[in-house]
């Protein structure tokens, strides 16, 4: 067990690459926090997980909520171990049709909420002084621009740099700060997308979804439990040596 007696907060835990990491982590013997805007799915997902696995209604936001959301995991854990940010949205539109409503919600979430959990969590670790592994969730989107996602796109690249910047700054206190950029993923959200591409491109609902998954070199879209091992990885000190990176968990859609 990689885990073992390690304790993690997980934003976006509630379901999705989130939920799946947060039972791949108490199978390797991590306590877990599963911190989500939708408290209830949360709470199904730690009672699944059990363990010692509980839910935080966290709104990444929002600085107090944020605040809380480590206060009550020192409480209870002791200590921090593991930061997955997976907490994130997805809005689209045409490039001249950006409004500063979409641009806002999805920086805010995206980009703002993990920073900030990111340093909130990280002045954690560094006052226990016994180091620690961040992963944060960045995207394909990130790597390159898409012309209907380009606020989406923009934040998953900033997620990057942070990644990098965060990094760099925190070694030092044995912190290690890493990324992972998966490709499209089955998911719930997907099937958001997929519509609002049917909106904005004129398919069929469920087109572009089979299309994408075509398009993976590894013949099928991703799902959420392939994510599991390069989190587990990033999270154990099999990785003490890793800083500052972003790995692309992806089928093969990016090559960097």
């Amino acid at each position: 067990m990689r885990l073992k007696d390690k304790t993690a907060i997980i934003t976006g835990g509630a379901r999705g690459i989130g939920g799946a990491i947060a039972e791949g982590y108490a199978r390797e013997g991590a306590k877990v926090c599963v911190a989500d805007i939708e408290f209830e799915v949360a709470q199904e997902t730690a009672a699944r997980i059990g363990n010692g696995a509980y839910a935080f209604k966290l709104d990444v936001t929002r600085m107090d909520s944020i605040k809380a959301c480590v206060a009550e995991a020192e409480e209870r854990f002791g200590g921090i171990d593991i930061l997955v940010n997976g907490a994130a949205v997805f809005d689209m539109q045409p490039y001249g049709q950006i409004t500063e409503k979409s641009y806002d919600f999805v920086f805010n979430v995206n980009v703002k909420g993990l920073l900030f959990m990111l340093q909130e969590v990280g002045e954690s670790m560094k006052r226990r002084g016994k180091g620690g592994k961040i992963i944060n969730f960045a995207s394909q989107a990130g790597r390159r621009g898409e012309p209907l996602v380009a606020v989406y796109c923009a934040t998953k690249a900033a997620v990057i740099s942070i990644t990098q910047s965060a990094g760099l700054a925190l070694i030092k206190h044995g912190i290690n700060v890493n990324g992972i950029a998966p490709g499209v993923v089955d998911t719930p959200m997907w099937d958001v997308v997929d519509r609002q591409f049917a909106q904005y491109e004129g398919r069929p609902i469920g087109e572009k979804k089979r299309l994408v998954g075509e398009g993976v070199p590894f013949g099928r879209m991703g799902k959420p439990e392939d994510h599991i091992g390069c989190a587990v990885f990033l999270a154990s000190n099999e990785s003490d040596y890793v800083v500052a990176q972003t790995f692309n968990v992806d089928g093969g859609q990016w090559m960097s």
